[in-house]
């Protein structure tokens, strides 16, 4: 990870009342992937060959 604080997004599809949520970013050479509902236990991170390969699993 980079020194810079990661900017972190949740989907659009989400909705407005929370629930089950994760948040991505972009990091050096990987893309971070957190519970929108509790970041402070961390983030995994995917590298962008196996991001590419979650998302297009999810449209199956």
């Amino acid at each position: 990870m980079n020194s810079e604080t990661p900017h972190w997004f949740k989907s659009s599809r989400s909705g407005s009342e929370g629930g089950n949520c994760v948040e991505t970013a972009g990091l050096v050479d990987a893309v971070g992937v957190r519970d929108s509902k509790n970041p402070a236990r961390g983030h995994l991170s995917l590298s962008p060959t196996a991001w590419s390969a979650l998302t297009e699993s999810m449209k199956d």
